[in-house]
């Protein structure tokens, strides 16, 4: 990766549906309790108040975890010039390609995309080598909270995607703990969820239970 270190086996997506005090609680305890990476989603905010919410959320984080805004480039580099500690962005197909991100994001930055067809992954590999971290690939299952969402993959159509790419495929889209080893076996680098935690009555429980099924003896290994 570009630059990275850190591991991009736990996401945590934020629910824009959660009041944002509430969000701040939820985000509180996941980074307590493991989470590699928050990815900050809110759609429906101004860049103002993405950028406000950037900020926050770099406090309280205080660097337990990985920082990155969905689809707002501009509003990384903001919140950056800001004083936060912002750690890159997830894009969509529809956003700033990856190579601007880069360009605008530095050599360090962690730079995912979207990516849920033979299409998308074959498109993933023409930057130059270095630009893409990784593929977030899903949905796994119908979710709620992304209702525009493709057909579902489930694991074996996960498996399939993630057997053509070099790339590390990070697991999203109605993700729960029973999946984990069965999406890791089947070549996810990681897992991004958004209920399984932030809908949670005790995030910090269920962000642990998440950690230690990323971290168990793989199946397949078990097995041999």
């Amino acid at each position: 990766m570009s630059g990275l270190g850190a591991r991009l086996a736990l996401h945590l997506v934020t629910d824009g549906r959660l009041p944002f005090d509430r969000l701040l609680d939820v985000v509180d305890a996941a980074a307590g309790a493991g989470v590699d990476v928050v990815q900050l989603r809110a759609k429906s905010v101004t860049a103002r108040e993405l950028m406000r919410q950037a900020r926050a959320l770099s406090d309280v984080i205080d660097r337990r975890c990985l920082l990155l805004i969905n689809d707002r480039v501009d509003v990384a580099v903001a919140a950056r010039d800001a004083g936060a500690r912002v750690d890159g962005v997830h894009l969509g197909q529809s956003d700033l390609p990856p190579e601007t991100a880069r360009r605008l994001l530095g050599a360090h930055a962690v730079i995912g995309w979207t990516a849920n067809s033979a299409e998308h992954r074959a498109a993933a590999h023409l930057p130059r080598h270095g630009t893409i971290d990784y593929l977030g690939v899903g949905v796994i299952r119908p979710t709620s909270t992304k209702p525009d969402h493709p057909p579902a993959l489930g694991v074996e159509g996960f498996a399939a995607f993630a057997a053509g790419t070099d790339l590390p495929c990070v697991a999203i889209g109605g993700v729960v703990e029973s999946d984990v080893a069965a999406l890791r076996d089947a070549g996810a680098a990681g897992i991004a969820v958004v209920s399984a935690i932030c809908g949670a009555d005790d995030p910090a429980a269920a962000a642990r239970a998440l950690r230690d099924a990323a971290d168990a003896p793989s199946l397949e290994g078990a097995a041999r």
